[in-house]
This record gives C-alpha cells, sequence and structure tokens, in this order.
C-alpha cells in the first residue's frame, strides 16, 4: 500500500480493507511517498502505534509496527489472530484497525484506518 504524504497532514486517511486468517501471521507494508509518488518521505523521528478493536467483544488488540525509512510493516501475529472470530463460515468477524505516526514535532496524524475481515481458518483451527 503506497500513500502520498497530502499537504496537510491528517486529511483523508486511507480507508482499506485487510483480509486475515484466524490464526495465521498476516503482515501490512504502508510506504510514505512525496507528492510526486516517486520519492521516498523522510520518516526519520516518527513513532507508531497500530490496534485492532473488535466491536462484538469491546477488545482491543495491540499490533507490531515495524519501521524503516519510508515505510511501515504492521503486523498481526497468530496468537492475536487466533481470538478473532468463531465458527466455519468465510468472513467470522469485522475488525477495525488504525495506523497512528506521532511526527518528530510531536503532532498525531493518522495515514491508515480501515477494516480487518477475518477468514476463518479450518486447518489446525478452533472452530
Amino acid at each position: 500500500m503506497t500513500l502520498c504524504i497530502p499537504e496537510i497532514l491528517g486529511a483523508d486517511p486511507l480507508n482499506i480493507v485487510w483480509n486475515v486468517v484466524r490464526g495465521d501471521t498476516s503482515t501490512l507494508k504502508i510506504e510514505f511517498y512525496e507528492t510526486d509518488e516517486d520519492t521516498a518521505y523522510t520518516t526519520t523521528g516518527w513513532t507508531y502505534d497500530a490496534t485492532a478493536y473488535d466491536p462484538t467483544t469491546d477488545t482491543s488488540y495491540s499490533l507490531t509496527v515495524d519501521d524503516y525509512d519510508g515505510y511501515v510493516i504492521v503486523t498481526a501475529a497468530d496468537t492475536v489472530t487466533d481470538d478473532w472470530g468463531v465458527g466455519s463460515r468465510y468472513r467470522v468477524a469485522q475488525l477495525e484497525f488504525d495506523l497512528e505516526v506521532t511526527l518528530a514535532d510531536g503532532s498525531v496524524w493518522t495515514p491508515v484506518r480501515g477494516s480487518i475481515s477475518v477468514i476463518s481458518d479450518i486447518t489446525g483451527g478452533a472452530l
């Protein structure tokens, strides 16, 4: 997923659907680019926080964020996704998530907000 940094940070977060199989580790790469869509944005001094939220159980889950120059990898570990949803139908849960960035100047920006569509696992799963 590629994001072009808007002139005014905080405007129009990208809204996506992230498909995750229950009980699997899933990653999402988010790249930050200048408005020319070619030059990686300098992210030095940025810190990140990502959370998934299940409104049916009122439970929040911390997601891991590994940062690199110009992009991050958000990870939902198998130990976290193992609790998402019940049953064996195709979609077993719908969670919300976001990525929050604290910029070097201390201001906070949410570039990505979306939903996690949880797909049931069959092999080795807890139906």
